[in-house]
């Protein structure tokens, strides 16, 4: 199908946005989920869509209730769901794991993990009744890797990676494939809170620290990760599944 249903969560963040530019860019229609509706209306805005195209729900990934229904309204407006990106994510704040929080752990767990695995299980469960599907979970370089003071995020990268292969494996016959990419050093939102939680009096000491451990020199953009995104989520990719794609600048291969 030359037009594709595309459901993208965290779809208000710098890389669900970019996202869904690529996509509303190759007339596909885009379902933008945040649980943020001021971000949401803001995105739409941005990528000056009509309503054919573009539809935004506000809803918390760690709520079946909620992704029950963002699955149903998709279904409801375009008829299927195409590609989904399982977007949402949060890093919480840098602490060592003798000083984190129970609470902001299971908070990053709740909505790295839980949010994805809901997803998964509630568009998995659409996919099987079309007999087709192309699902994208975001990892990080995180989901390889352990580093001190980010315990819970850490931990909620190699939990995607996991669902992401055991997905993978459950719907190969059912004509859905399931991969994932593996951003790290994306210029985000997400990206300058983690400088301002390593270094709060100089966060771009943070930074420059970061650039230097990336071979390619810089950090990546949104619209870097969202082309890999686009070629998993396409034809192009077709005997692809289970798969982790690293979007880097090299600092895996380092």
């Amino acid at each position: 199908m030359a037009e594709k249903v595309v459901l993208i969560t965290g779809g208000a963040g710098g890389i669900g946005m970019d996202t869904a530019k690529a996509f509303l860019e190759q007339g596909d229609r885009v379902v933008l989920v945040d649980i943020n509706q001021e971000a949401l209306d803001k995105t739409k805005d941005v990528l000056e869509a009509d309503e054919a195209q573009i539809k935004v729900i506000q809803a918390n990934v760690t709520e079946e209730s909620d992704v029950a229904n963002y699955v149903q309204e998709t279904v409801d407006a375009f008829g299927r769901i195409d590609v989904f990106f399982n977007n949402a994510g949060i890093n919480g704040p840098h602490k060592m794991i003798k000083d984190l929080e129970k609470e902001h752990f299971e908070s990053i767990m709740g909505i790295n993990v839980t949010g994805v695995f809901l997803g998964l299980k509630h568009v998995i469960q659409q996919m099987e009744k079309q007999g087709f599907g192309s699902i994208i979970n975001t990892a990080s370089n995180a989901a390889y890797i352990g580093s001190p003071g980010m315990p819970g995020y850490i931990a909620s990268k190699h939990a995607v990676v996991g669902l992401t292969k055991t997905a993978a494996l459950e719907t190969a016959a059912q004509g859905i494939r399931v991969n994932a990419v593996a951003p790290a050093a994306i210029d985000t939102q997400m990206l300058t809170a983690i400088q301002s939680n390593i270094s709060p009096d100089d966060p771009e000491a943070a930074a420059a620290a970061i650039r230097q451990g990336i071979p390619v020199g810089r950090f990546g953009t949104p619209m870097e990760v969202a082309q890999i995104v686009l070629f998993l989520a396409s034809d192009k990719s077709s005997f692809v599944t289970g798969s982790i794609y690293n979007v880097d600048g090299g600092m895996q291969a380092d």
